[in-house]
């Protein structure tokens, strides 16, 4: 069910103390369960207008050296899923190995979710701020928009896929010339739960010092 967005705490203003933190069961539980559920297993309803800017007014609370936000987002739902994927299929169809599959694929793969929101990195160098610590801001704020996504109720799925790494497919979707897609985040309401998979051995990839 999703959360009525009055009910999210209001950011502090600028300078003004923030309360310490305390445990959260919710919060754990949240992490602890969540899933990335199958793009075609997310439905109607995607947030509403009032949620959406919720989530992504989270997601925006991210770890931020410099306080840059080298990172925006670009919303993709209704008939713009559509108009999204025909101008990847076209850039897809002018690359020599393409099939009529491929294409077919490219051309429906926004609207597999009621809402595709794509999470641009716009790193750049800076004299202070090495690039590598913003594109990590990037995917700080990828994640952080799944959290908040997941706490109103809803699914949502981090993928990449090949527009990731074609520039022309990022310029179909209104990437500029140095700005990098960190992912594409579908959401929905999930059709169906998500079975657990295999986690990583803690004691595999946690050492002291």
């Amino acid at each position: 069910m999703s959360i009525d967005p009055a009910l999210v705490p209001a950011a502090p203003r600028e300078n003004e103390p923030t309360a310490l933190p305390h445990a959260s069961l919710d919060t754990l539980r949240l992490m602890a369960v969540r899933r990335s559920p199958k793009p075609f297993h997310l439905a109607e309803p995607a947030p509403d207008a009032a949620q959406l800017a919720a989530i992504l007014t989270l997601a925006a609370r991210t770890p931020d050296h410099g306080k840059r936000a080298p990172w925006r987002f670009i919303v993709f739902e209704g008939e713009a899923r559509h108009r999204a994927g025909d101008a990847l299929a076209a850039v897809m169809a002018g690359q020599g190995d393409a099939t009529e599959e491929t294409i077919k694929a490219t051309r429906e793969s926004l609207a597999r979710a009621p809402m595709v929101i794509a999470v641009v990195s716009a790193a750049k160098p800076h004299v202070k701020i090495p690039e590598w610590e913003q594109v990590l801001s990037a995917g700080a704020v990828s994640y952080g928009l799944i959290l908040a996504a997941h706490a109103f109720g809803f699914g949502a799925v981090w993928l990449t896929g090949w527009p990731t790494y074609d520039a022309g497919a990022r310029a179909a979707l209104g990437l500029k010339d140095d700005e990098r897609l960190a992912a594409l985040i579908h959401v929905g309401t999930q059709s169906e739960s998500q079975p657990e998979r295999a986690r990583p051995d803690m004691s595999a990839i946690v050492t002291r010092y």
